[in-house]
């Protein structure tokens, strides 16, 4: 799918990657954040080769360097606000009062403080993107990466939540990249790329 593909993230930066339907947004994500593995070529990540790793290294740095946004929340429906957030500190083998303290924390920078006892199912739909975005960075990452965080959302949400990510990445130094189909999200980026054919093109709103 790609071939001869070069991309490089500074630290600090909000980048959006746009692009039809199918050209491999997604796959280029899953790639960068770990999930796949590349058949040939090298990722970087602080100068180290993340497929280079055993597979249970690959799950520790997922979990802790490594906050993935989603564009269908893939909270947990069982589970409350709080708990949905809790469970990437678990996983890490935190304590769980010492978690839930975290977690609390979290939440409340996203504004959530008085939802962290309800279910999904009783949250909107920007409500529970903000929940995956405290989930994401609970374990406090360096990368962040959203694939379509505004694709389920109306207008006025998917503002919001952009707006708190640009936010958050300031506040948090993070570098993040945002796969977006909609020119208006991806302005809210220092820089635009557009994926075509396998390759990545600096784009310039005119």
């Amino acid at each position: 799918m790609f071939e001869g593909l070069d991309f490089e993230l500074q630290k600090g930066e909000l980048v959006a990657i746009m692009g039809a339907s199918g050209v491999g947004k997604t796959t280029f994500l899953n790639l960068l954040g770990a999930l796949d593995k590349p058949t040939e070529g090298t990722i970087l990540l602080d100068g180290e080769d993340i497929h280079a790793k055993e597979e249970k290294e690959k799950a520790r740095l997922r979990n802790t360097n490594i906050g993935f946004v989603f564009q269908f929340y893939h909270l947990l429906p069982e589970f409350t606000t709080l708990e949905n957030v809790l469970l990437p500190l678990l996983i890490r083998g935190m304590d769980k009062h010492e978690g839930k303290k975290k977690a609390f924390a979290v939440l409340k920078e996203v504004l959530l403080e008085d939802k962290i006892d309800q279910k999904p199912s009783l949250l909107s739909g920007g409500e529970q993107q903000r929940v995956a975005i405290a989930r994401a960075l609970v374990n406090e990452p360096k990368l962040l990466l959203a694939d379509e965080p505004t694709g389920n959302l109306d207008w006025k949400s998917g503002q919001a939540i952009m707006r708190l990510i640009q936010e958050i990445h300031q506040k948090k130094d993070l570098s993040s990249i945002i796969v977006t189909h909609n020119e208006k999200i991806a302005q809210f980026c220092q820089k635009v790329y557009i994926m075509d054919a396998g390759k990545l093109k600096l784009f310039h709103f005119s």
